[in-house]
């Protein structure tokens, strides 16, 4: 990894194409559940971050392509590292839906 990539901007757009081109990977939404239930992308798991420690019992595959957001970015990159640090090879933070300009479902 280069060090600009540090300070590139995480472009949730492509992370959503990215995650939909692989049948098997898991979009995760770590926003709380009454963000979660005011709209979502399509097809992503609500887990918050406050219960990301209960990672182990949704993704039971540490080589499952996971790609992570949250609203803004801070959440989903907290997510990523815990995620990484628990043995997950696949992650991807792709950063706020507030950027998303995709269909949001309720």
């Amino acid at each position: 990894m280069s060090i600009f990539n540090i300070f590139s901007r995480k472009d949730i757009n492509q992370g959503v194409k990215r995650f939909r081109e692989n049948k098997d990977a898991i979009l995760l939404d770590v926003r709380t559940r009454e963000e979660y239930a005011s709209g979502h992308i399509e097809g992503s798991r609500n887990l918050p971050l406050d219960e990301i420690d209960r990672v182990d019992s949704v993704i039971k595959d540490k080589n499952t392509p996971v790609y992570v957001h949250c609203l803004s970015g801070g959440r989903s990159a907290r997510a990523a590292a815990y995620l990484r640090g628990k043995g997950y090879r696949d992650v991807h933070d792709i950063g706020g839906i507030g950027s998303y300009t995709g269909k949001i479902v309720v």
